[in-house]
Protein backbone atom coordinates (compact mmCIF):
# COMPACT_ATOMS: atom_id res chain seq x y z
CA UNK A 1 0.00 0.00 0.00
CA UNK A 2 0.80 3.61 -0.51
CA UNK A 3 2.12 5.72 2.58
CA UNK A 4 -0.47 8.38 2.64
CA UNK A 5 0.82 11.65 3.61
CA UNK A 6 -0.13 13.40 6.61
CA UNK A 7 -3.24 15.25 7.00
CA UNK A 8 -1.84 19.16 6.95
CA UNK A 9 -4.05 21.78 8.61
CA UNK A 10 -6.35 24.03 6.22
CA UNK A 11 -6.10 26.80 8.53
CA UNK A 12 -1.86 26.56 8.64
CA UNK A 13 0.21 29.04 7.10
CA UNK A 14 2.46 27.87 4.44
CA UNK A 15 5.64 26.25 5.45
CA UNK A 16 8.79 28.35 6.09
CA UNK A 17 12.41 26.89 4.63
CA UNK A 18 15.42 27.25 6.19
CA UNK A 19 17.07 30.09 4.73
CA UNK A 20 13.87 32.11 5.13
CA UNK A 21 14.00 31.23 8.96
CA UNK A 22 17.56 31.87 9.64
CA UNK A 23 16.59 35.88 7.29
CA UNK A 24 13.77 35.99 10.35
CA UNK A 25 16.17 35.46 12.67
CA UNK A 26 19.06 37.35 11.43
CA UNK A 27 16.36 40.40 11.03
CA UNK A 28 15.03 39.94 14.54
CA UNK A 29 18.20 40.10 16.05
CA UNK A 30 19.39 43.23 13.98
CA UNK A 31 15.63 45.05 15.56
CA UNK A 32 17.10 43.71 18.81
CA UNK A 33 19.99 45.62 18.63
CA UNK A 34 18.84 48.93 17.05
CA UNK A 35 16.70 49.33 19.73
CA UNK A 36 19.13 48.02 22.42
CA UNK A 37 20.72 51.50 23.98
CA UNK A 38 24.69 51.66 23.66
CA UNK A 39 26.72 51.79 26.68
CA UNK A 40 27.95 54.86 26.05
CA UNK A 41 24.27 56.38 24.81
CA UNK A 42 23.21 55.51 28.19
CA UNK A 43 26.50 57.36 30.33
CA UNK A 44 25.31 60.60 28.33
CA UNK A 45 21.70 60.68 29.53
CA UNK A 46 23.24 59.66 32.96
CA UNK A 47 25.44 62.94 32.54
CA UNK A 48 22.42 65.03 31.51
CA UNK A 49 20.48 63.58 34.39
CA UNK A 50 23.18 64.98 36.92
CA UNK A 51 23.73 67.98 35.05
CA UNK A 52 20.76 69.30 35.24
CA UNK A 53 21.04 68.83 39.15
CA UNK A 54 24.85 70.10 39.52
CA UNK A 55 25.86 72.18 36.58
CA UNK A 56 29.63 71.63 37.46
CA UNK A 57 29.72 67.97 37.80
CA UNK A 58 31.88 68.30 34.60
CA UNK A 59 34.51 70.18 36.61
CA UNK A 60 34.71 67.68 39.19
CA UNK A 61 35.07 64.91 36.36
CA UNK A 62 37.95 66.45 34.66
CA UNK A 63 39.36 66.81 38.32
CA UNK A 64 39.29 63.20 38.91
CA UNK A 65 40.77 62.41 35.87
CA UNK A 66 44.06 64.97 36.30
CA UNK A 67 44.16 63.74 39.89
CA UNK A 68 44.87 60.21 38.70
CA UNK A 69 47.59 61.58 35.38
CA UNK A 70 49.23 63.35 38.00
CA UNK A 71 49.52 60.52 40.35
CA UNK A 72 50.96 58.45 37.37
CA UNK A 73 53.45 61.79 36.32
CA UNK A 74 54.81 61.50 39.71
CA UNK A 75 55.35 58.35 40.21
CA UNK A 76 56.72 57.76 36.72
CA UNK A 77 59.20 60.63 37.68
CA UNK A 78 60.26 60.14 40.87
CA UNK A 79 59.84 56.31 41.65
CA UNK A 80 59.67 54.51 38.32
CA UNK A 81 62.05 56.58 36.87
CA UNK A 82 61.85 56.87 32.91
CA UNK A 83 58.43 55.61 32.32
CA UNK A 84 56.40 59.04 32.50
CA UNK A 85 54.72 58.23 29.51
CA UNK A 86 53.90 54.78 29.99
CA UNK A 87 51.90 56.07 33.77
CA UNK A 88 50.12 58.33 32.12
CA UNK A 89 48.87 55.91 29.45
CA UNK A 90 47.61 53.60 32.19
CA UNK A 91 46.30 56.06 34.62
CA UNK A 92 43.79 57.05 31.66
CA UNK A 93 41.33 54.51 31.81
CA UNK A 94 41.81 54.35 35.85
CA UNK A 95 40.73 57.91 35.87
CA UNK A 96 37.83 57.03 33.44
CA UNK A 97 36.68 54.46 35.29
CA UNK A 98 36.40 56.47 38.60
CA UNK A 99 34.73 58.98 37.04
CA UNK A 100 31.92 56.79 35.69
CA UNK A 101 31.98 55.21 39.38
CA UNK A 102 31.69 58.34 40.66
CA UNK A 103 28.91 59.95 38.08
CA UNK A 104 26.82 56.84 38.81
CA UNK A 105 26.64 58.17 43.22
CA UNK A 106 25.69 61.26 41.86
CA UNK A 107 23.17 60.15 39.34
CA UNK A 108 21.54 57.98 42.31
CA UNK A 109 21.95 60.52 44.97
CA UNK A 110 20.38 62.84 41.84
CA UNK A 111 17.18 59.56 41.89
CA UNK A 112 16.60 60.32 45.15
CA UNK A 113 16.63 63.51 45.89
CA UNK A 114 13.70 63.71 42.67
CA UNK A 115 11.30 61.53 44.85
CA UNK A 116 12.13 62.15 48.09
CA UNK A 117 8.82 63.33 49.69
CA UNK A 118 6.72 62.44 47.47
CA UNK A 119 4.27 59.85 48.11
CA UNK A 120 4.94 56.18 47.24
CA UNK A 121 8.50 57.35 47.06
CA UNK A 122 9.52 54.21 49.53
CA UNK A 123 8.20 51.45 46.72
CA UNK A 124 10.77 53.11 44.44
CA UNK A 125 13.77 52.69 46.44
CA UNK A 126 12.39 49.08 47.48
CA UNK A 127 12.37 48.27 43.43
CA UNK A 128 16.15 48.62 43.60
CA UNK A 129 16.75 45.95 45.69
CA UNK A 130 17.36 43.16 43.45
CA UNK A 131 17.35 39.52 45.56
CA UNK A 132 16.99 38.23 49.03
CA UNK A 133 13.47 40.57 49.94
CA UNK A 134 9.71 39.50 49.26
CA UNK A 135 8.57 42.87 48.78
CA UNK A 136 5.17 43.99 48.64
CA UNK A 137 4.58 46.03 45.03
CA UNK A 138 1.73 47.73 46.84
CA UNK A 139 1.37 49.30 50.26
CA UNK A 140 -0.49 46.97 52.96
CA UNK A 141 -2.19 50.67 54.51
CA UNK A 142 -2.61 54.06 53.38
CA UNK A 143 -4.92 56.40 55.19
CA UNK A 144 -6.38 58.15 51.86
CA UNK A 145 -6.31 61.38 53.69
CA UNK A 146 -3.01 62.15 54.26
CA UNK A 147 -1.23 59.20 51.95
CA UNK A 148 0.56 57.87 54.52
CA UNK A 149 1.80 54.51 53.94
CA UNK A 150 3.05 51.32 55.41
CA UNK A 151 5.15 49.10 53.39
CA UNK A 152 6.14 45.08 53.88
CA UNK A 153 9.18 43.52 53.11
CA UNK A 154 10.20 39.94 54.23
CA UNK A 155 13.76 38.49 54.23
CA UNK A 156 16.27 36.46 56.14
CA UNK A 157 16.23 39.19 58.64
CA UNK A 158 12.19 39.11 59.57
CA UNK A 159 9.31 40.57 58.75
CA UNK A 160 9.97 44.46 57.94
CA UNK A 161 7.38 47.35 58.22
CA UNK A 162 8.36 50.80 57.17
CA UNK A 163 6.44 53.83 57.74
CA UNK A 164 6.30 56.79 55.43
CA UNK A 165 4.33 60.41 55.86
CA UNK A 166 3.89 61.50 59.71
CA UNK A 167 5.63 60.18 62.27
CA UNK A 168 2.53 60.40 64.68
CA UNK A 169 0.27 58.90 62.17
CA UNK A 170 2.09 56.15 61.09
CA UNK A 171 3.12 54.73 64.05
CA UNK A 172 -0.34 54.14 64.89
CA UNK A 173 -0.32 52.25 61.62
CA UNK A 174 2.51 50.29 61.98
CA UNK A 175 0.93 49.04 65.40
CA UNK A 176 -2.01 47.42 63.77
CA UNK A 177 -0.01 46.06 61.03
CA UNK A 178 2.37 44.25 63.42
CA UNK A 179 -0.52 42.75 64.93
CA UNK A 180 -1.88 41.62 61.56
CA UNK A 181 1.22 39.70 60.60
CA UNK A 182 1.82 38.65 64.46
CA UNK A 183 -1.15 36.53 64.20
CA UNK A 184 -0.13 34.80 60.95
CA UNK A 185 3.62 34.86 62.15
CA UNK A 186 3.66 34.50 65.60
CA UNK A 187 7.86 34.42 66.82
CA UNK A 188 8.98 36.15 63.88
CA UNK A 189 11.14 39.09 64.61
CA UNK A 190 9.08 41.98 63.24
CA UNK A 191 11.51 45.69 62.39
CA UNK A 192 9.77 48.94 61.89
CA UNK A 193 11.31 51.89 60.10
CA UNK A 194 10.44 55.05 59.39
CA UNK A 195 11.08 57.25 56.29
CA UNK A 196 12.10 60.48 56.69
CA UNK A 197 15.16 63.20 58.04
CA UNK A 198 13.96 63.47 61.42
CA UNK A 199 15.20 61.12 64.12
CA UNK A 200 15.04 57.88 64.88
CA UNK A 201 14.32 58.14 60.63
CA UNK A 202 16.39 56.38 58.07
CA UNK A 203 16.36 59.21 55.27
CA UNK A 204 15.29 57.34 51.68
CA UNK A 205 18.52 56.79 50.04
CA UNK A 206 19.88 55.17 52.95
CA UNK A 207 16.85 52.83 53.49
CA UNK A 208 18.10 50.05 50.52
CA UNK A 209 21.65 50.10 52.76
CA UNK A 210 19.66 49.85 56.05
CA UNK A 211 17.81 46.92 55.30
CA UNK A 212 21.12 44.65 54.29
CA UNK A 213 22.42 46.00 57.28
CA UNK A 214 19.82 44.03 59.87
CA UNK A 215 21.00 40.53 61.25
CA UNK A 216 19.66 37.41 59.27
CA UNK A 217 17.23 35.42 61.86
CA UNK A 218 15.47 33.03 59.80
CA UNK A 219 16.62 30.26 57.62
CA UNK A 220 15.62 29.67 53.99
CA UNK A 221 12.58 26.96 54.95
CA UNK A 222 11.77 29.40 57.33
CA UNK A 223 11.31 32.28 55.23
CA UNK A 224 9.47 30.68 52.82
CA UNK A 225 6.66 29.66 55.45
CA UNK A 226 6.41 33.45 56.56
CA UNK A 227 6.30 34.34 52.86
CA UNK A 228 2.96 31.69 52.40
CA UNK A 229 1.58 33.10 55.77
CA UNK A 230 1.82 36.47 55.25
CA UNK A 231 -0.06 35.93 51.46
CA UNK A 232 -3.43 34.81 53.43
CA UNK A 233 -3.77 37.94 55.18
CA UNK A 234 -2.91 39.96 52.17
CA UNK A 235 -2.42 43.51 51.44
CA UNK A 236 -4.00 46.27 51.13
CA UNK A 237 -7.93 46.33 49.90
CA UNK A 238 -9.05 49.67 48.30
CA UNK A 239 -12.37 50.46 49.07
CA UNK A 240 -15.13 49.99 46.45
CA UNK A 241 -17.97 52.64 45.64
CA UNK A 242 -21.20 51.58 47.60
CA UNK A 243 -24.22 50.44 45.93
CA UNK A 244 -21.83 48.86 42.91
CA UNK A 245 -20.63 45.20 43.10
CA UNK A 246 -18.35 44.00 40.40
CA UNK A 247 -19.41 40.32 40.53
CA UNK A 248 -23.20 41.11 40.18
CA UNK A 249 -22.77 43.63 37.80
CA UNK A 250 -24.65 43.18 34.61
CA UNK A 251 -23.89 45.11 30.66
CA UNK A 252 -26.69 47.32 29.69
CA UNK A 253 -28.10 45.14 26.46
CA UNK A 254 -30.05 48.27 25.30
CA UNK A 255 -26.62 50.13 24.45
CA UNK A 256 -25.23 46.65 23.44
CA UNK A 257 -27.81 46.79 20.64
CA UNK A 258 -27.08 50.46 19.65
CA UNK A 259 -30.91 51.70 20.89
Amino acid sequence: MASRSPNKDPWAGPEVSGRAAKKAAKAASKAAKANKTRWYKQIAQVYQMVAKQQPLIWLWLIAIVAGFEAVAILFGAFIWKGNIGYMAFLAAPLGLLACSMYLGRQAESTAYAQIEGQPGATASALATIRRGWTIEQEPVAVDPRSMDMVFRVVGRPGIVLIGEGSTGRVKGMLKKERQRVARVAPGVKVHELLVGRGDDQVPLPKLVRKLKRLRPSLNKAALAEVNRRLQSIGGMKLPLPKGIDPMRARPDRRALRGK
